[in-house]
């Protein structure tokens, strides 16, 4: 599902602008150019939302601009929007599959979804790049 997350650029004499995300502590990045740091932002917080998808922490909704506060020593450069695609529900499915690799799975995963799920994004990651 497509998201669109505030992200604080604040400006820094000394070595650019940074940035980080008020809905996920801990997710920064920076650049030497304001469009540098936007990029290096949109490739945190995907790395930021794989991590916790993984992990099976919830991915929190969107804070509304209007809702925004940054504490008042942060020399805000700009507000942006970085869209972000986010897990969406788990759904069950059918699948059929040989049962030679349903054993191999079953010996080296206690969760054979999981197991599935996260290789078919390894594999989607691999393709689309």
């Amino acid at each position: 599902m497509k998201r669109y997350y505030p992200a604080v650029i604040e400006s820094d004499e000394n070595s650019g602008f940074s940035v980080f995300f008020p809905d996920f502590p801990g997710c920064v990045s920076a650049g030497d150019t304001i469009e540098e740091t936007v990029r290096n932002a949109n490739e945190a917080l995907s790395g930021h939302i794989e991590c916790m998808a993984e992990d099976g922490d919830p991915i929190p909704d969107p804070s509304s601009l209007d809702d925004l506060h940054v504490d008042e020593d942060i020399q805000v450069e700009l507000v942006v929007l970085i869209e972000a695609s986010t897990p969406g529900r788990k759904q069950r499915y059918n699948v059929t599959l040989d049962t030679v690799l349903v054993e191999a799975i079953d010996r080296v995963s206690k969760n054979r979804s999981g197991f599935l799920e996260q290789a078919a994004r390894e594999k989607l990651k691999n393709l689309v790049a």
